[in-house]
């Protein structure tokens, strides 16, 4: 074969299609109700975009951005997650100008140059959804009732949601030179990555996903234990609220996150059926992530869902009921097949999905594609038919077949489909 698609990238065709339509339609409808409107922002930004909200002691950063120079020497960057576009959009805007919160959810494409594997692309899409301008933990509990229910819509069980703090930049140095301490006995049995980030971002190591590393940090120092009263306070708060709204929840003191905005929040919602990248959604709080970006403080939160992790999992538990039409019209003649292409016309205007021969088949080979297509109802007409201003349909389910006058061909439908 002369072209082939690029390694680690997929083509989503049907009937797979329609199960991500599904999500998508399923994903605004829930968003909607909580106020969350769709935004969309460039697949391209200046590279400082994300080496300054992620962090440059990351995988992404070090590892897994598309970069490259532009034609007037520009860096820029695919865009590996979505948090860092929309906050810059934020500011960019002056959204912090209008009434708080302010919610947003964006649906689209990331890259990131990974290696590909079952449900691991280097473009891959992700749902997100950004809350900006409310520090209550109440938005906190919101947003994660929010994942959990449309998660549910979508009929999948068996999840876990994970929750933890991870402080804020009045606690999190104390927890980090504790860490620095602990690990510092370890150094050398540490992964080469966890051994360069110790000191720098030592936070980083203990969500490394090298088994060694875990093993060693089974050990440390956890950060909750290190919470200033704000923060214990708030993650009390929020812990409450999500009893009170009937979230189940398990804490794990040991997820920290690995981008470096987080702070205080954070959580996942992870499946036993995905193996041992088990995530299917992740977020939390990055308090001054719109302040590095260089608006006002504004406390934010938000969470990113992983599209082909979560239709791998729709696929495992979900047949997919995809379109089909509902009539196939049938012609024998030049004359009936001009008469058959006029009423599809009108018929497409009252929104039923119609489908023609264009070829002159014979009668049987035509039945034959509406039968591979799955339409519900063939209509036939002929020269017999165009005599007698009817038209002759045929139920394909089960067989049952009649007739009806044109003018009638609308109503019946209606009442039929």
């Amino acid at each position: 074969m002369k072209y082939r698609a690029v390694k680690g990238v997929q083509d989503i065709l049907p009937p797979d299609i329609f199960l991500w339509q599904n999500v998508e339609d399923v994903a605004k409808k829930i968003f909607s109700v909580y106020g969350y409107i769709e935004i969309r922002t460039p697949i391209i930004e200046s590279t400082e975009v994300f080496i300054r909200s992620i962090g440059e002691i990351t995988d992404i950063v070090e590892k897994e951005m598309y970069t490259f120079e532009d034609k007037g020497g520009r860096s820029i960057t695919l865009r590996p997650e979505g948090t860092a576009s929309v906050v810059r959009a934020y500011v960019q805007n002056h959204l912090y100008n209008l009434y708080s919160p302010q919610k947003f959810f964006y649906i689209g494409p990331m890259f990131r140059y990974e290696r590909p594997q079952k449900g691991r692309y280097r473009q891959f899409h992700q749902i997100g959804v950004e809350a900006f301008g409310e520090e209550s933990p109440k938005i906190d509990a919101e947003i994660i009732e929010m994942l959990m229910r449309f998660l549910k819509k979508l009929s999948l069980k068996d999840l876990n949601l994970q929750i933890n703090s991870i402080g804020c930049k009045k606690c999190r140095p104390v927890y980090r030179d504790r860490l620095i301490e602990f690990l510092s006995n370890h150094i050398n049995e540490l992964c080469n990555d966890c051994q360069r980030r110790y000191k720098l971002n030592p936070l980083r190591v203990i969500d490394c996903k090298i088994q060694s590393c875990k093993e060693i940090t089974k050990e440390a120092p956890v950060i909750t234990e290190f919470l200033c009263k704000e923060c214990e306070a708030h993650f009390k708060e929020l812990l409450k609220n999500l009893k009170r709204i009937g979230i189940s929840y398990n804490i794990n003191s040991r997820m920290v996150r690995g981008l470096d905005y987080y702070n205080r929040t954070t959580f996942e919602v992870t499946s036993k059926m995905l193996g041992g990248q088990d995530a299917v959604a992740a977020g939390g709080r990055y308090d001054g992530l719109v302040e590095e970006f260089g608006g006002p403080h504004t406390p934010a939160i938000g969470f990113a869902i992983g599209m082909e992790r979560l239709i791998t999992l729709l696929k495992n538990t979900t047949t997919i009921d995809f379109n089909k039409p509902i009539v196939f019209f049938a012609t024998v003649g030049k004359e009936a097949e001009d008469l058959a292409f006029s009423i599809v016309s009108e018929i497409r205007k009252n929104g039923f999905w119609v489908e023609i021969d264009y070829s002159n088949k014979s009668l049987k080979s035509q039945f034959r594609k509406a039968n591979k297509m799955g339409a519900k109802y063939v209509f036939i007409i002929g020269e017999e038919e165009i005599k007698k201003a009817i038209i002759k349909y045929k139920r394909m389910n089960d067989g049952i077949q009649g007739e009806i006058k044109k003018e009638e061909l609308i109503n019946f439908l209606k009442l039929s489909i």
